[in-house]
């Protein structure tokens, strides 16, 4: 067994693949660029070693920086991760050369599985079910929209070295194929180094379903059952399960059997992800064969109680899988959310910034179930426009799947993240939605549901009352400390008010208070309070008869923010006379941006398409802006006149930064 590791990554996925080599007896070694050297996984190692400045290509996926790391700690041997190095062969050939150990699979089976164009060719070989596409190179715009034309519309345009959802593109006609081949183009250039383009036949309602297999050196190559993927958003993953509801054991049984067919195609030994898109009829094809950990292994661990690290590790010391097929059972139901620093109100655009509150809920188990929480970050780190937005992967297991999804809900009510925008209300919007509790899944899970944009969950009249309700508990327990300062202006009670009216989402909703004792209250109607909070604290737990929330809480002008199930409203509690006057005060009008192009979150100018003075017809494209290595197109919104303009290609904006100005 290996002594020394070094992750070759950083982040969440470092400090998950040190967890099981600390508890393997194994020394760790990270490597870290500028902007990480207070990170966590830094932090975690027991040797670190500075790598280079913050862009990734000068750090990251730097290799011969990465070689010396190795030299300078004498590491045995080197975990990729996901990303960055992981899938790059002549990383792998590097390591072989200089007689370390790579955890990973051999050279041979990310060469046929990294190019997308020949691993397709190579599973259908294999006997393993393929999309109609064209597999060869495209060379120009013209090229692209004619394959697709002859395919048929929609199409997939892909990056042959791609993955992450970068460099991939729907193209439902010809101006989008021109302007998807160009964008996927350009990304999978920064991202890859490898610009090449194939075009497949895009499924429509499809199912995004995976197969984790498992093969050792001598010979066993198994898999461990499926993961639902099918929540994606730029094609990318936001919400996985296992197993997956759509599945019976018999689709099961023959997506795996293709799965280890074709891992054993290429002599695939470590850990190794075959991904299918299934139809609505079962009907599955491959996809891609990611030869690499994925970024939602977690839940394929929590149901079959596997590591999949420490399998990895072994599999490359030499040793042999410890079971066979018939020894994998899965158990339960698990289901990770992927929280993102990214504005789900903005079409979810990343954003960056200091993590100035993060108190994630406690990991272990809950009464329903398990809770998981895999991050790389801690209170005070900074979220960077240099990688991957990822924050944590919150995962829950339970019994079954409704035990899952309860647990989850529970653990997204407690998870508390400041200083950035985040994705949590998304996510816990998603627990609680009809279709996805149905299991009702597809790939156009998010453009489905939510057509216009996401603008937070609508909330039932039963829970606007309980948060109004909290709302003026809240404001109970405030006055009543503060007037418990001495000196103050508040040294003194303020005349006892027993009947209130809370402003919140648009009603106002009237209470009396019948009985208040320490933090329990009374109402003439509908069901008590008993709040335990503590004026500054963020997070408020409110208990209803047998029902509990845990409310995320921040002071708002004369009200509260509260943050519950996906739901973000202002509620303002006042006396009965105070709410009379309140309706009486004039309401604010926002300024008007409707002539001004603004940029929907920070990123660099990739390129200006107008000029001043051209006329622009409604969808054309403005300026493409960059960020977090996706290239993001701006169009206009409805015809008119560019006036001025106030950024030019290379400029780095803020969010809501003029771009230009319209007649």
């Amino acid at each position: 067994m290996f002594e020394k590791i070094l992750i070759a990554n950083r982040g969440e996925i470092a400090c998950r693949v040190m967890k099981s080599a600390k508890r393997m007896g194994i020394a760790t070694v990270a490597v870290y660029s500028d902007a990480d050297a207070g990170a966590v996984h830094v932090q975690m190692a027991d040797e670190a070693v500075h790598i280079g400045p913050p862009a990734a290509t000068e750090s990251y996926l730097a290799i011969d920086k990465i070689l010396d790391a190795i030299r300078q700690t004498g590491a045995g041997a080197v975990h990729p991760g996901y990303g960055f190095l992981s899938e790059r062969a002549a990383f792998a050939e590097a390591l072989d050369a200089a007689d370390v150990a790579f955890i990973g699979p051999p050279v041979g089976a990310i060469e046929a599985m990294g190019d997308k164009i020949a691993s397709k060719k190579l599973a259908a070989e294999a006997g393993v079910s393929t999309v109609p596409g064209y597999m060869g190179l495209i060379g120009s715009p013209e090229e692209a929209q004619r394959i697709a034309e002859e395919i048929g519309y929609p199409v997939m345009i892909k990056a042959s070295a791609g993955g992450g959802g970068k460099g991939m593109r729907i193209a439902w006609d010809a101006q989008d194929a021109e302007e998807g081949f160009l964008a996927s183009k350009s990304e999978a250039a920064s991202s890859f180094g490898d610009d090449r383009i194939f075009i497949e036949k895009f499924v429509q309602q499809p199912r995004h379903i995976e197969i984790q297999v498992l093969g050792d050196k001598h010979g066993n190559t198994l898999y461990l059952g499926e993961r639902e993927c099918s929540i994606q958003r730029r094609n990318q993953k936001v919400v996985e399960e296992a197993p997956s509801p759509f599945l019976d054991e018999e689709t099961r049984a023959a997506m795996g059997a293709q799965a280890v067919a074709l891992a054993k195609a290429v002599d695939y030994c470590s850990a190794g992800t075959v991904e299918f898109i299934v139809d609505p009829d079962r009907n599955f094809y491959f996809l891609e064969m990611n030869t690499r950990l994925q970024v939602e292994h977690p839940v394929t661990e929590l149901v079959t109680r596997i590591d999949l690290v420490e399998q990895m590790i072994r599999i490359a010391a030499g040793e042999a899988l410890p079971f066979t097929q018939e020894d994998i059972e899965l158990k339960g139901w698990a289901i990770e959310n992927r929280i993102y620093a990214e504005d789900p109100y903005r079409k979810f655009l990343p954003s960056i910034g200091r993590l100035t509150r993060y108190r994630p809920p406690a990991e272990g188990k809950r009464a329903t179930g398990i809770v998981r929480n895999d991050t790389g970050v801690e209170e005070g780190s900074e979220i960077s426009v240099f990688y991957d937005p990822m924050i944590a992967k919150l995962c829950s297991w339970g019994e079954d799947r409704a035990a899952a999804i309860e647990t989850m809900r529970r653990a997204l009510d407690s998870f508390e993240v400041e200083g950035i925008v985040h994705n949590l209300p998304f996510v816990a919007t998603v627990m609680d939605h009809p279709r996805f509790i149905a299991g009702r899944l597809s790939t156009a899970f998010i453009d489905e549901e939510f057509p216009e944009g996401f603008s937070g969950a609508q909330i039932s009249e039963t829970g606007r009352d309980l948060l109004a309700r909290v709302a003026l508990g809240l404001t109970q327990l405030q006055e009543r400390y503060l007037s418990n300062i001495s000196g103050r202006l508040r040294d003194k009670p303020l005349p006892r008010e027993d009947r209130w009216e809370v402003a919140i989402d648009g009603k106002h909703l009237p209470f009396e208070i019948t009985a208040r004792a320490g933090k329990d209250f009374r109402f003439s109607e509908g069901p008590a309070l008993t709040l335990s909070w503590q004026p500054g604290g963020q997070l408020a737990e409110a208990g209803f008869d047998r029902k509990i929330l845990k409310v995320k809480v921040n002071p708002a002008l004369e009200g509260w923010r509260l943050r519950w199930r996906g739901t973000d409203l202002v509620a303002i509690a006042r006396s009965k006379r105070a709410a009379e006057l309140a309706k009486l005060m004039p309401v604010k009008v926002p300024p008007d941006t409707s002539k001004l192009l603004l940029c929907p979150m920070p990123g660099l100018v990739v390129r200006i398409e107008v000029e001043e003075g051209q006329a622009v017809e409604e969808g054309q494209t403005l300026a493409v802006i960059e960020a977090m290595k996706m290239e993001n197109i701006l169009k206009a919104a409805r015809a008119g006149t560019v006036s001025s303009i106030k950024a030019t290609a290379g400029d780095s904006l803020a969010v809501d930064q003029v771009i230009m100005e319209f007649e």
